[in-house]
């Protein structure tokens, strides 16, 4: 069984890699692809400190300044003062940076879409398996 498991992880491994290579093919904007991370998860969950955004995409602090910093210049994030902390900013996503979120969801999207169109029925509740199994290993190792 040891060997069946790492056969399955390496061909795991490999398919992530070739669908990884394929999505960001369909990649609509020109920011960085931790910027990216950085916009989506502002998106997901709302505006906060580069240091709370930090530790959501598991950075280092100085890093995610030097990223805030730069969406900011490209107008993609606005920073406004913290409420209770002088010492602190709040960052919330744009317009401009809501419209590139949209815009590489939906280019992504709709190349899946496609694709899993022509999957039979039992192959797309497999699918919906894996999605949720492969959901849920990435969640307990965070």
């Amino acid at each position: 069984m040891p060997q069946e498991l790492r056969a399955l992880a390496g061909d795991l491994s490999l398919a992530v890699v070739r669908m990884t290579r394929h999505l960001r093919g369909r990649r609509t904007s020109q920011v960085t692809l931790t910027q990216l991370s950085a916009l989506a998860t502002l998106a997901r969950e709302g505006a906060m400190t580069p240091g709370t955004l930090a530790a959501r995409e598991r950075v280092q602090p100085p890093s995610m300044t030097r990223v805030v910093a730069s969406l900011g210049d490209l107008g993609y994030v606005d920073r406004m003062p913290h409420p209770t902390d002088g010492r602190q900013i709040i960052v919330s996503l744009s317009a401009a940076g809501r419209q590139v979120i949209d815009d590489e969801v939906n280019a992504r999207e709709a190349w899946l879409t496609e694709q899993l169109r022509g999957l039979d029925a039992d192959q797309l509740v497999a699918m919906r398996t894996a999605v949720d199994i492969m959901s849920a290993i990435v969640n307990e190792s965070e």
